[in-house]
């Protein structure tokens, strides 16, 4: 970085000069916001924070805000290279390639470099941390997890005096959003799915988001962040909202739940357990209430108890809110804690709670031929691996036809219950597979 500038016997800083890779919608959202809020932006970063160059693949595209006057670079890693940059910011996306390549390629330069790619610090984190390490360079990540909400600072800097007992959110708005539509208006999970990705809410191919890797790919970084492990998508538990229905999100109310995506990240006497899949909730949980495209993270510390973060997960505003906050910490001198909040040499390998030990409650819909005999044989099952019923839940009769039966479960191993789970679908009379949600006090 350039050394501040006298003029007329008062120190005026040089401007801290930022190149982007990828003007996507959130590329484009960082140079609105740096050219709508420079005044504030430049007395909080104690002086201007200005782009001077850019890469992207089409030139030729309608962006919304101006280019004119940068230099614009074909290939992002020559321009991590060889831009007038204090500070690259990837926005490519993608755990490899170009995004990878370029952020190498920057710290190597040592470039700070800000990122909003969950997938490349899921997967590359602990070494791409080490790189910035041993080149003092910065590695700046907020709007990676949870959009414009800060908790990745949260973590790193304003609960560092605590020890993490557990960190449990809503990551990812496209599944809270399905969620929330299908219990307001009781249509099933492929029509709902078909209508977000119609409003721009869902990818067309929206895998990711559905199938749960997304919120896996944030829950990896914050787990990092809260226990001072290293990065360990691998070890991440993962299950989307795909086989979720309508009649689930039914029973689940008249239960007094909410089913939502949750992302877990809890210390336990066996491990950490990292684990993302469908909860159904307490009404009476602040995380239950929140709805629609928003996110929430609950953490809790010994000292603070528990603390709670709720905003905007991604879009435009949200996203480039939190890579110029970023960019302002840097421009100010404020970069300097390492990207984990511990230096990778002093972080802990991960110890992974068995997914098995996992010990809690656990809901079940069953669809069964409506005869004696069968609840008994269901009971049984349970019985056999020392698993034990808290309600159930029938409504009507259909003698000799199918007819939906509801199981509450309490506690007990995942192991245990899993086994029971396969014992209940082999049972005469239990028709398709059974449907069974973990229920989470939270």
């Amino acid at each position: 970085m350039k050394e501040p500038k006298k003029s007329g016997g008062a120190v005026k800083a040089a401007p801290f000069k930022v190149a982007i890779a990828g003007l996507g919608t959130v590329g484009a959202g960082v140079l609105k916001v740096l050219e709508k809020n420079a005044a504030e932006i430049a007395a909080r970063a104690g002086r201007p924070i200005v782009v001077t160059a850019v890469a992207a693949r089409n030139r030729g595209k309608d962006r919304g805000v101006s280019l004119d006057g940068l230099a614009w670079y074909d290939d992002p890693v020559e321009m991590a290279r060889s831009a007038d940059a204090d500070a690259v910011v990837e926005l490519i996306g993608g755990a490899n390639g170009p995004a990878k390549a370029m952020v190498e390629a920057a710290l190597d330069a040592r470039r700070a470099v800000v990122t909003a790619n969950k997938a490349l610090l899921a997967h590359h984190g602990a070494a791409l941390a080490a790189r910035a390490e041993s080149h003092d360079a910065v590695l700046a990540f907020e709007a990676a997890v949870a959009g414009g909400i800060p908790i990745v600072k949260g973590l790193r800097e304003g609960l560092a005096a605590n020890r993490i007992e557990q960190v449990v959110g809503i990551l990812n708005g496209t599944c809270n959003y399905i969620l929330t539509v299908m219990r307001e208006t009781g249509r099933d999970f492929d029509d709902v799915l078909a209508e977000a990705q119609s409003l721009g809410y869902a990818e067309a191919d929206p895998s990711f988001d559905i199938d749960g890797v997304d919120a896996a790919h944030k829950l990896a970084i914050l787990t990092s962040l809260a226990f001072g492990t290293a990065v360990d998508f691998a070890h991440v538990h993962v299950e989307g909202i795909r086989h979720v229905s309508a009649q689930d999100i039914a029973y689940a109310d008249e239960l007094g739940y909410r089913i939502k995506l949750l992302a877990i990240a809890r210390r336990t006497e066996a491990g950490i357990e990292q684990r993302v899949h469908p909860c159904m909730v307490s009404k009476a949980s602040p995380i239950a209430s929140v709805d629609g495209v928003y996110n929430a993270v609950m953490v809790e510390g010994d000292a603070v108890g528990q603390v709670a973060f709720r905003g905007r997960g991604a879009g435009e505003g949200p996203t480039a809110s939190a890579v110029v906050a970023d960019l302002i910490d840097i421009a100010a001198g404020r970069g300097g804690t390492p990207p984990f909040g511990v230096p990778t040499t002093a972080q802990a390998a991960l110890v992974p709670a068995p997914m098995g030990d996992h010990f809690g409650s656990y809901y079940v819909r069953l669809m069964v031929v409506d005869k004696p005999g069968v609840f008994a044989a269901i009971a049984t099952a349970l019985g056999e691996e020392n698993v034990s019923m808290e309600s159930v839940l029938q409504h009507g009769r259909h003698p000799d036809g199918p007819v939906a039966v509801v199981l509450t479960i309490h506690e007990t191993t995942e192991g245990a219950f899993m086994r029971a789970l396969e014992r209940m679908r082999t049972v005469e009379g239990v028709l398709d597979t059974p449907r069974a949600i973990r229920i989470e006090t939270v």
